[in-house]
């Protein structure tokens, strides 16, 4: 049986424990404790363009934020997870794959310019809690955030503004005999009334859940996803479980 741990650099407290504690950008609450992002925590390499990848000319229609289920991309190998920090002690659950500016059709922008150096180290510490993989958040920059936004600053700061007015529902306290695309679609739009439930595009790779993709217009309002919502309600899905100690396994990453 495989033992769970946390590592050193990767503190877990008791909530009960943050009472006493003013909240700051770089705490937040992970699976019933808090996250504190690692004392040391360091940026990605730049990131290397795949030039071709590159559709900077393609006009923003709406944009979609990517919410990912964090024990399916350690167990994948998918989406950049980060396998000393993220992976390790698999203690989080939905956390943020990205925000993406989408295209009309099939065709998105990405790469819209050069991403330049590493992202701060001030920038990554401050949404490690949100997206808590150092090389995610410079993909992430480089492939969708240069498609509106002039510096990491500004393009994790909308998608932290975002990411904090969601509502994530316990998909965990869904029955296994009942999970499927519709009941983690019907999660999502009853966590935040409002939000249409034709709004959230549900991604799966080979019958597990992957992410959901909600989608909002070019000023940030809800909306119905123009393209389709991914898993039909009918699709039976399975969760992969936090709490199982273990990193990335081998494998080349995709992109997201």
């Amino acid at each position: 049986m495989r033992s769970l741990f946390v590592p050193a650099a990767l503190t877990f407290l008791p909530a009960a424990c943050s009472a006493t504690t003013e909240a700051t950008p770089e705490r937040t609450e992970v699976a019933g404790a808090v996250c504190q992002a690692p004392d040391d925590l360091s940026p990605a390499r730049p990131y290397r363009i795949p030039q071709d990848e590159v559709a900077a000319d393609v006009p923003v229609a709406f944009n979609m934020l990517a919410v990912s289920w964090s024990p399916q991309a350690c167990r994948s190998g998918k989406d950049y997870p980060d396998e000393r920090y993220q992976c390790a002690s698999n203690q989080f659950g939905l956390t943020l794959h990205g925000l993406w500016p989408n295209g009309a059709d099939n065709k998105h922008p990405r790469y819209c310019a050069a991403p330049g150096p590493a992202i701060p180290v001030e920038t990554v510490r401050e949404h490690f809690c949100m997206m808590p993989s150092p090389s995610l958040q410079q993909h992430e920059w480089a492939a969708h955030g240069t498609c509106g936004w002039d510096s990491p600053e500004a393009y994790f700061a909308q998608s932290a503004r975002m990411w904090d007015g969601l509502n994530k529902p316990d998909l965990e306290a869904i029955p296994a005999q009942r999970l499927t695309a519709g009941a983690i679609r019907d999660a999502f739009a009853a966590a935040n009334p409002g939000f249409p439930r034709d709004g959230v595009f549900i991604a799966t790779t080979d019958g597990w859940f992957r992410e959901a993709r909600l989608c909002y217009s070019k000023d940030y309002r809800p909306m119905r996803c123009p393209s389709g919502l991914g898993a039909p309600d009918r699709e039976r899905l399975k969760l992969a479980p936090r709490g199982v100690a273990g990193g990335v396994p081998g494998g080349a990453q995709t992109a997201g």
